[in-house]
């Protein structure tokens, strides 16, 4: 009997400190963290729940890595932490900790590269990112990025941001030329390129691409002359900078290879990086017999299948601008 007594005593103790060890750590594992600053913790794809507390309690943000390892464990969820850059609340406890990770609410990084730019814009903008690794030094063939906007994470290379863009616009020219319209003038998905890049610069009205990308396919098909000036621009800055001014008469003159005034069919190459929506207007045009547009002066522009309806919307424009200059 009084083995079996202290048999009973030495387990309701061990109950008792196990009960005591168990409530303490609850306690420790909701308490207010010992960080007193937001903190940035970048948890490595792959990081098992060891190297995951590790790393949290080196950054101080957790004050115990084995008490984190068994919350996590006991709330069955060590196995559904998630990887990347997360910004760590001051005074966040562990509990917040876990469930932020849990969660995934990493930082959102992102970079945008709008329709339009150039890739030589498109790398300075990449090259100003913050908290990625490398340097862009080669800029990519024009055209050949595809514009959206991008998120990454804390030490990815620049480099593999702009294969993405890459493997983007590849994938996007190529499901949209195998959907085009049936006897385009556009040999190539790199003359499909080349002219939605020029529509892309031409308007940036959504419902007027398809009627823009229609004027200049009418114009290739009766071997007239593209006469825009966004090309005349690229031809004079090679997409490395904007041009800041008007168009001189002598410019829209210059035999450049990409002056479409002075050319004939398409510039060697795009003059920006166009967007899935230019792309696919290209590809796509309106059937029309629209020869001209110029700006109307709401931001759109107004269209004709005639020379002489197009003077006369010239002069209307005129008029606008004339309006516009004496006002200001």
């Amino acid at each position: 009997m009084k083995i079996i007594s202290t048999a009973f005593s030495l387990l309701v103790i061990g109950g008792i400190g196990a009960v005591a060890v168990g409530a303490y750590g609850k306690s420790q594992f909701e308490a207010p963290g010992p960080s007193t600053a937001p903190t940035d913790v970048l948890l490595k794809r792959g990081s098992g729940l060891n190297s995951i507390a590790g790393k949290l309690a080196d950054e101080g943000v957790i004050s115990d890595a084995l008490i984190f390892r068994l919350g996590a464990k006991f709330k069955g969820s060590d196995r559904s932490l998630k990887a990347g850059e997360y910004a760590i609340p001051a005074g966040a406890s562990m509990q917040a900790v876990l469930d932020q990770l849990i969660k995934g609410e990493t930082i959102q990084r992102k970079v945008t590269a709008a329709e339009g730019l150039t890739s030589f814009e498109i790398v300075a903008r990449v090259n100003a990112a913050e908290k990625m690794t490398g340097e862009i030094t080669e800029i990519p063939p024009e055209g050949s990025l595809a514009p959206e906007t991008y998120f990454y994470q804390r030490d990815e290379s620049r480099t593999a941001l702009i294969a993405r863009m890459t493997a983007a616009q590849t994938a996007i020219l190529d499901e949209l030329w195998e959907k085009r319209a049936p006897d385009l003038p556009l040999k190539s998905k790199e003359e499909a390129l080349i002219l939605a890049s020029i529509v892309e610069k031409e308007t940036g009205v959504s419902s007027e691409r398809k009627r823009v990308a229609a004027v200049f396919i009418n114009r290739l098909n009766k071997g007239m002359r593209l006469q825009t000036d966004p090309t005349v621009i690229y031809g004079i800055t090679l997409g490395k900078s904007t041009l800041g001014r008007g168009i001189r008469r002598s410019e829209l003159k210059a035999e450049t290879p990409y002056n479409t005034y002075v050319i004939s069919g398409l510039p060697p190459t795009p003059i920006a990086n166009p967007g899935r929506a230019a792309i696919e207007a290209t590809l796509n045009p309106i059937a029309s017999k629209e020869l001209y547009f110029v700006a109307d002066g709401t931001g759109g522009h107004a269209f004709a299948e005639t020379l002489k309806q197009h003077n006369r919307n010239v002069a209307a424009w005129r008029k606008i601008e004339k309006q516009r200059k004496a006002s200001e």
